[in-house]
């Protein structure tokens, strides 16, 4: 049944940017106050998906879209076992949620979690001013409507440029995912912020997916004998992620076939040799242009990311396991979307890309490359080397 949102009157609330613009709104969700980097994402749907993916830790997200909560909140949606953002900040809060499989409000979700929200903001001014001046901190308080007050808190906050938070997403011990129907294939997956659709896309493939602490070692991976290694999404510098790097080059001389997503493509691109650098506002939706270098097709795709690779994007470049290239570009503005690594043979041995084929929420066009995966992992000397690593 349709509820409302608003019983009782409206709690102020205040917003500032570390550049001391201020927006002033109501409170929706919990009371309090919190912190962040400000980030806006235009997704017209999904905003439960982008509560709960890990990638937004300690990021208050800007809706773009001008009403959200139309669609309430359900229990077969989240992305992770938490909302992981920081704060929400949207223009209109639906009074009314309406789809037939909600259980509960956004509020009441927001509330429950303790997470902060503020509405009746301008949200078109404030991404506009996001995409000239760039992301940057905010602070949101219900408790604190001084201007200048909120605006000192905000200036000792932590930036996000190079912050390490993979230790603060990635699960505490290992988790099984089995294989749907037969099982083809076995996967180590570094959780670095892993959204569970991509287990979950994996394992309709035939492929059983180990989940792994971020910490986990060489050695453990081997244990498992698997025929790939999958690194996840995640929040955070890729500058400051050392020890994800370090594995993944134990993983490429141990010639297992890879796969990465998001925060994957950025430790792959560091241990090819290549630089990440921050974007201005980054990409953050589920309707950004992407063309697949290797076949030429353009796909429509969901992204959340804030870094990027610095890797030239129409030659090859050799390391010591081959040739590595970008196999992906944003057609936006020519941002690096995807890395190929191919043996001496041209073989594909590794591949990347920044976005979220599982797509959720978000349209399917790159549901391919998963495919990709198992078949890069079906080569017989993709065969061969598991074997040789068992």
């Amino acid at each position: 049944m349709p509820t409302s949102l608003h019983s009782v009157p409206p709690t102020p609330a205040l917003l500032v940017l570390e550049d001391g613009r201020s927006f002033r709104g109501v409170s929706f969700g919990a009371t309090g106050e919190t912190f962040g980097e400000a980030v806006f994402s235009t997704g017209m749907s999904g905003y439960q998906e982008t509560l709960t993916d890990p990638s937004y830790h300690r990021q208050v997200v800007v809706a773009t879209a001008p009403q959200i909560g139309n669609t309430g909140w359900n229990d077969e949606d989240d992305e992770s076992d938490k909302i992981w953002v920081a704060g929400y900040v949207i223009r209109d809060l639906s009074r009314v949620r309406s789809n037939w499989r909600s259980t509960r409000s956004l509020d009441d979700e927001l509330r429950s979690q303790g997470v902060v929200g503020i509405a009746e903001v301008d949200t078109r001014a404030l991404t506009r001013h996001l995409r000239d001046r760039g992301a940057m901190r905010v602070g949101i308080s219900t408790t604190e409507l001084d201007v200048d007050k909120l605006l000192a808190k905000v200036l000792t906050s932590p930036q996000m440029a190079g912050a390490n938070l993979v230790a603060d997403v990635t699960v505490a011990e290992p988790e099984l995912i089995h294989a749907v129907g037969e099982k083809r294939f076995t996967v180590a997956a570094i959780d670095l912020g892993i959204k569970d659709m991509t287990p979950t896309r994996m394992a309709q493939r035939g492929i059983e997916v180990h989940l792994l602490p971020a910490s986990t070692t060489m050695a453990q991976i081997r244990e498992l004998n698997p025929d790939g290694v999958f690194f996840s999404n995640g929040p955070g510098d890729p500058a400051a992620a050392d020890d994800a790097v370090a594995l993944l080059t134990e993983v490429l001389d141990a010639k297992l076939p890879y796969f990465g997503i998001c925060f994957g493509n950025q430790i792959f691109g560091r241990a090819l040799g290549f630089g990440t650098y921050k974007l201005k506002y980054g990409h953050r939706g589920i309707n950004q242009p992407v063309m697949d270098l290797t076949t030429g097709k353009v796909e429509i795709t969901a992204h959340n990311h804030g870094f990027a690779v610095d890797a030239p994007p129409d030659a090859a470049t050799t390391t010591r396991w081959g040739q590595a290239r970008v196999s992906h570009v944003n057609l936006n503005d020519q941002v690096v979307e995807g890395l190929e690594l191919r043996s001496a043979s041209g073989e594909l041995v590794g591949f990347s890309v920044q976005y979220h084929p599982e797509a959720a929420a978000g349209p399917h066009d790159a549901a391919y490359l998963f495919d990709r995966f198992t078949e890069m992992m079906s080569q017989p000397s993709s065969s061969a080397n598991q074997e040789g690593n068992a």
